[in-house]
């Protein structure tokens, strides 16, 4: 699992930073990619990555401002000529399917695969075995939410001495054991998982928020994420500039993930007021109150690892 940003400015692109996308890579857990927005110009970023547009199966908008839409219908278009043919889900705000449907009926564009447009309210909106994704309302010019990846915690590790002290030889049969909760052997025994594996491993969790104004009633929301990616669009010293144009500083944004007790920061959605070492200095005021803070680049990869 790991984290490409594809684009990490605001507003408009800059000759430093294009205008918002994130793909969350899931290669090795499902073969697929999410994307998260899709601002103008994503599918030029895409182009100079390793990402294959036909493996992008669900695309979650987080609000419906330009520089996080724009680049939607080329890149759903653009999609079938790259292969892919297996359907794409798109989730976000009331008024994403009208912008989507009319985009590609007036462009005559014509999806050669199944495509699914979910307009979404704070909840649940998917789960898998595997996966749960939760959108939480932010506060913004328009409606903008955050979405809260949680993966489901995994069995822990097999224990095979411990098996070996119950008559159990090692064969197929530890694989079936691992898979079902209660195991019946060839002998007539019934034997339970939890008997013969480790502690669990804890699921990770991402938060991947929209534009959005300090909201300090989100910590409890994002408790313990093992990655917060939060916009910080203005420095600390303009809080009211940022205010005004609901948005966040970094400071605000560090003061979150400290108050959430989140293990990682990443800051995006940079003005491109702030260029080169100002854009350092964005980073430095972040890491005053919560030092594990990154700043995205477009670009940058940061890998998810898995909890022990």
């Amino acid at each position: 699992m790991e984290l490409f940003f594809l684009g990490t400015g605001s507003g408009v692109p800059s000759k430093e930073r294009n205008v918002s996308a994130l793909a969350l890579q899931m290669l090795q857990e499902r073969q697929s990619t999410w994307l998260f927005d899709c601002g103008e110009s994503t599918q030029h970023q895409i182009l100079r990555t390793n990402i294959r547009p036909r493996r992008i199966e669900k695309i979650f908008i987080t609000h419906l401002h330009g520089d996080h839409i724009y680049g939607l219908p080329g890149l759903l278009s653009s999609r079938s000529f790259q292969g892919g043919e297996t359907p794409c889900t798109i989730y976000g705000p009331k008024g994403l399917k009208e912008y989507v449907v009319t985009a590609l009926r007036v462009s005559g564009t014509r999806l050669p695969y199944p495509l699914e447009i979910i307009e979404v309210a704070e909840g649940v909106i998917y789960e898998d075995e595997g996966l749960l994704v939760e959108s939480i309302r932010l506060e913004h010019g328009l409606e903008s939410f955050g979405y809260i990846i949680q993966e489901k915690d995994q069995p822990g590790e097999l224990l095979p001495e411990r098996l070996k002290a119950a008559g159990i030889s090692p064969g197929p049969i530890y694989q079936k054991i691992k898979q079902n909760e209660a195991t019946e052997l060839s002998d007539g025994r019934v034997i339970q998982r939890d008997d013969f594996i480790g502690p669990s491993k804890r699921g990770r969790k991402l938060a991947i928020l929209g534009d959005t104004r300090y909201l300090e009633s989100l910590a409890d929301d994002l408790k313990h994420a093992d990655i917060l990616v939060h916009e910080a669009t203005f420095a600390g010293a303009d809080e009211q500039l940022a205010y005004a144009y609901f948005h966040s500083t970094t400071r605000q944004a560090a003061q979150l993930a400290k108050l959430a007790d989140a293990k990682q920061l990443i800051i995006s959605h940079i003005s491109s007021r702030y260029q080169g070492e100002e854009a350092e200095e964005l980073l430095r005021e972040a890491r005053e109150i919560f030092p594990n803070t990154v700043i995205a680049h477009d670009f940058y990869e940061h890998p998810v690892p898995a909890n022990k």
